[in-house]
């Protein structure tokens, strides 16, 4: 995978864990990365400049700042780019963390401590298999089912209208 094309940004607050993923995702092509420590600095990049994708750590600072900045990217009026991939990153895989990473809009999900191939599977099924965006009364970003099931006879909640 080249990702010389590709415009990054990553946000942690922990210098060394982003100096780790910007090692990785030069090692394979990456030229232009840019990196923030805060969700404030992050959401003014976001204005400012365009990127093809966001990897965010899921405990910025005083907590899940992480989730917040992904909400603030997909439901904000004045965010420039609210179907940006977001590759989420994480120390804690609680099932409430991981349920309110996908509830928020992240692309795809990586618990720490992973590994190159790990980061390097997601950020390719970001590209190559994007899933489509859904918008409803609470929630916008991708869809969250992972897969289809040919055999399910139960009700289409999107199509009822309910959701």
């Amino acid at each position: 995978m080249d990702l010389k094309a590709l415009r990054l940004l990553i946000v942690d607050d922990n210098r060394h864990a982003s100096e780790i993923v910007r090692s990785i995702l030069a090692s394979v092509g990456a030229q232009d990365i840019v990196m923030a420590t805060t969700v404030e600095r992050a959401f003014t990049l976001l204005q400012a400049e365009p990127f093809d994708l966001l990897i965010v750590d899921q405990n910025l600072g005083k907590g899940d700042e992480g989730i917040a900045l992904v909400r603030r990217l997909r439901q904000d009026p004045k965010s420039v780019n609210p179907y940006l991939p977001v590759l989420m990153l994480t120390g804690y895989t609680e099932q409430r963390r991981v349920q309110a990473a996908r509830d928020a809009g992240v692309s795809e999900f990586l618990s720490k401590p992973f590994t190159i191939m790990g980061l390097l599977q997601r950020i390719e099924a970001i590209i190559h298999q994007p899933r489509p965006f859904v918008k409803c009364h609470d929630y916008f970003g991708p869809d969250r089912r992972r897969r289809q099931d040919p055999d399910y006879r139960g009700p289409e909640r999107r199509k009822a209208g309910k959701r």
